[in-house]
């Protein structure tokens, strides 16, 4: 019996010693995952371009037809040690630059089937800090927003304003009746609509969202949004069609923004809500994934 009770114990310790051998390695190799999905990330420590990207890493602004590189101005600024995790970007006022990124391997936008997820950390407070009218802290944009238009945006008349996020895709798909963006009744958007999103002065908030399977009408097609973690609904049951010229998707910062950004980051695939929790919760931000 002893020998039996010291074999038994033997093994116990034995599978015990074996899991916590596994946690780590389960960590890792989800970390991982993330990493290999990574495709930019600009922390914006330093300046406005970006820290990794697969693409091209600097950072643009329109100047008429023309993208030239974005520098450090009165409407955005370069704030070192305001941010979640060291410098940060920030938006003193409603001005008229908007930083961009190029898609070139970063969004991954096709005519196929397009998935990708955006992450970034805001901190405002939008009841006292922005101007009246709409705000998009992020948006990505091709060549005609009639073919296609991704944003997070606040509402202009609301209060406490709303948070949303929106896929419009192929106008005539969203609204075929040509109503303004505010005659349309709430539920026939397709948003995610949030009534009472945590964002302040004082503390930073995570905001993640989805674009999965645009133009693939043989697969489920979804936006999903997350905030600190959790989820807060989904852009489901909507025909997501777009016909960008790929040369011209950007990614954009700051529309009609007043606050602070950090840590933007981009994926090329949809991120799992579980992937998203991991992801909010990088101590060191996502420079944590890579060299």
């Amino acid at each position: 019996m002893a020998h039996t009770a010291r074999l038994t114990a033997a093994v116990l310790f034995g599978l015990a010693a074996l899991a916590a051998a596994q946690e780590p390695n389960a960590e890792t190799e989800a970390r991982a995952k993330l990493a290999k999905a990574l495709t930019l990330h600009a922390s914006f420590d330093a300046g406005l371009d970006a820290d990794f990207s697969r693409g091209d890493k600097t950072c643009y602004v329109q100047q008429g037809k023309e993208l030239v590189k974005a520098a450090p101005n009165a409407d955005v600024k370069v704030a070192a040690g305001a941010g979640r995790f060291g410098g940060a970007l920030h938006f003193p006022k409603k001005g008229a630059t908007r930083p961009a990124f190029k898609d070139g391997g970063v969004l991954g936008y096709n005519a196929r089937n397009w998935s990708a997820t955006v992450s970034a950390w805001l901190r405002l407070d939008p009841d006292k800090d922005l101007e009246p009218g709409y705000c998009d802290p992020v948006q990505i944009v091709g060549d005609d927003n009639k073919k296609g238009y991704i944003f997070l945006e606040w509402s202009k008349d609301e209060t406490p304003r709303y948070f949303r996020y929106a896929i419009r895709p192929l106008f005539p798909i969203w609204n075929p009746t040509g109503a303004a963006w505010h005659e349309i009744p709430f539920e026939k958007r397709p948003m995610v609509q949030v009534e009472r999103a945590p964002f302040a002065r004082e503390k930073w908030t995570h905001v993640v969202f989805t674009v999965e399977n645009v133009n693939d009408k043989t697969r489920p097609q979804a936006g999903r949004l997350y905030i600190n973690g959790k989820s807060q609904g989904a852009i489901e049951k909507w025909e997501l069609t777009f016909d960008w010229d790929p040369a011209k998707v950007l990614l954009v910062l700051g529309a009609a923004y007043v606050g602070h950004i950090d840590d933007l980051a981009v994926f090329d695939r949809p991120l799992t809500a579980a992937e998203v929790v991991r992801l909010y919760a990088l101590r060191a931000g996502v420079r944590e994934l890579y060299p």
